[in-house]
Formats: structure tokens, C-alpha cells, sequence
């Protein structure tokens, strides 16, 4: 049992978190306050879910990369401690829990956890055929938003895409601190990644994501009028992403990965400003 809940990762909730905020920031704009509270369970659960769905697929894709790797040689699949074809069956049976939720919305929801699924799907083989896996798993945690806003509203505002572009944006700096801790050891086994293919530039472009992204928090706030302790947030934010800097002029791993877990607290701070701004 202990190997299972390492395959899903529900031992390392990090990832869970980092999906759940642009869930509840979409949640709760969609809403202009507190959503529906079926929602937010239904949601809540369907991040869990397909999150440890996610996990499952990707180490089933990576069994015969992980190995290669210090710090994911020991994970179950590639140490064998669970079998390829029990994985498999984990997948497809985590998949009938997303359907069992999602079939508790509307239809437009239902036709967009489809496309939700296709993108989590193919990211954990995109690494092997382009330098932007980053921007896959963007899109792929991305679609919790227009799922959210159609579930509360019944339809797909306009005003989701910003909501969506946040979430695309920061997967991509924070997935791209993540890879940048692995990314000598996957130029030497032919996996590519944002971090690869940015270099020595890795951290300008990581800088310029960061601006991009405050960018569209403030784009995001004029939006849905948000009050002033939402741009107290951004404040908050900016202070994390220069700690962020500090810690990429190390150019160390560990200080990379840091910063991958750091991030947690960048998402947590921007729904804290929402929901100070709509729900109280």
C-alpha cells in the first residue's frame, strides 16, 4: 500500500496544491464570492484525483527514464515494487473517479474534461519530442479554470481566458525551476525540457515570466474588480519571485527545487487576495 501511495504521490501533496489554487481562483471569480458548495467539493476531490492520475501516467511513461535519475530511481515503477500493468489499472480506475465527479456538473463541463484529460495524458510523453513539456502540462492544469467557470456558470466567459493564462504562465516558470534541478542528469538521457532548451538564459526568461505574470494578475484584478488587499497580494507575490532570484543565482539543484517549492506560497498568496476580495 505504502508503494501505492508513492506512485500517486499523495506522500508529496505539493503538486496537488499547485493545481488546487488556479481551481479555487477560478472557483471563486466565477462565483463573485463563495461558489456552490457541491463544487467545491466535486472540484476539490477531481484536482485530487486526476493529480495522483497524473503521477501514475507520467512514472508509467518515465519507468525506463527514472532509473537514471538520482532522485526519482527509487520511485515504485522504476524500482518494481509495482508492476506497469497494476499501474495501468490504478490509471483507468482513478479515470472512472474523474468521470464519476465530472458527470455531477453540466454538459459543457463534462465535453471539457475531456480535452482536460487528453493534455494530462500526452504531457508525460511530450519530453521525448520537444523542448516545451512545460508548456503541455500549462494547458493541462490550465483547463481546471474553464472547467470551474463553466460548472458555476453554465457557459465559458471570456474573461476565463486570463484566469487560464495565469495558470499557463506560472506552470511554466514553476515546472521550469523543477526541470532545471534535473537537467544534467536529462541532457545525458535524451529528455528535453524548458529548462534545456533556455540554457544559459534560464533565468532572464524565468525573470521575464515572472514580470508577465504579475502582468496579468493586475490584468486579472481590473477584470473582475477586485479591492485593494488583492493587489497587497501581488506585492506579497513579487516578494516571493525576487526570493525566487536569489535562490536561482546559486545555481544549485537543491536551491532550483527549493524554488519549485516555493511557488506553493506564490499560488496560495493570489487566492488569498481573491478571496478577500469576493468572499468576505
Amino acid at each position: 500500500m505504502n508503494a501505492y501511495i508513492q506512485l500517486m504521490r499523495l506522500d508529496k501533496p505539493i503538486g496537488i496544491l499547485l493545481l488546487l489554487w488556479p481551481t479555487y481562483w477560478a472557483l471563486f471569480l466565477s462565483a463573485g464570492g463563495w461558489p456552490d458548495f457541491d463544487l467545491l467539493i466535486i472540484f476539490t476531490l477531481g484536482v485530487i484525483v486526476m493529480r495522483t492520475a497524473g503521477c501514475v501516467i507520467n512514472d508509467f511513461a518515465d519507468r525506463n527514464i527514472d532509473k537514471y535519475i538520482k532522485r526519482t530511481k527509487d520511485r515504485p515503477l522504476t524500482s518494481g515494487q509495482i508492476s506497469p500493468r497494476s499501474a495501468l489499472i490504478l490509471f483507468f480506475i482513478l479515470l472512472l473517479i474523474a468521470l464519476a465527479l465530472v458527470l455531477q456538473t453540466n454538459q459543457l463541463t463534462i465535453k471539457l474534461s475531456f480535452i482536460a484529460l487528453f493534455l494530462a495524458s500526452l504531457y508525460p510523453f511530450t519530453k521525448r519530442w520537444t523542448n516545451l513539456p512545460q508548456f503541455v502540462l500549462g494547458a493541462a492544469f490550465g483547463m481546471s479554470v474553464p472547467m470551474a467557470f463553466s460548472a458555476q456558470t453554465g457557459s465559458l466567459p471570456i474573461t476565463a481566458g486570463i484566469v487560464f493564462l495565469a495558470t499557463l504562465v506560472w506552470t511554466l516558470i514553476y515546472d521550469t525551476l523543477y526541470a532545471m534541478a534535473d537537467r544534467d542528469e536529462d541532457i545525458q538521457i535524451g529528455v528535453k525540457s524548458t529548462a534545456i532548451l533556455f540554457e544559459k538564459y534560464d533565468q532572464i526568461i524565468i525573470t521575464l515570466l515572472q514580470i508577465l505574470l504579475i502582468l496579468i494578475f493586475i490584468v486579472m484584478g481590473n477584470i473582475f474588480k477586485l479591492g485593494q488587499i488583492y493587489y497587497f497580494s501581488l506585492i506579497i507575490i513579487a516578494i516571493f519571485m525576487t526570493y525566487h532570484q536569489f535562490l536561482m543565482r546559486k545555481r544549485q539543484n537543491e536551491q532550483y527545487f527549493l524554488a519549485f517549492l516555493s511557488n506553493n506560497y506564490i499560488g496560495m498568496t493570489a487566492f488569498a487576495g481573491i478571496f478577500l476580495s469576493v468572499a468576505l
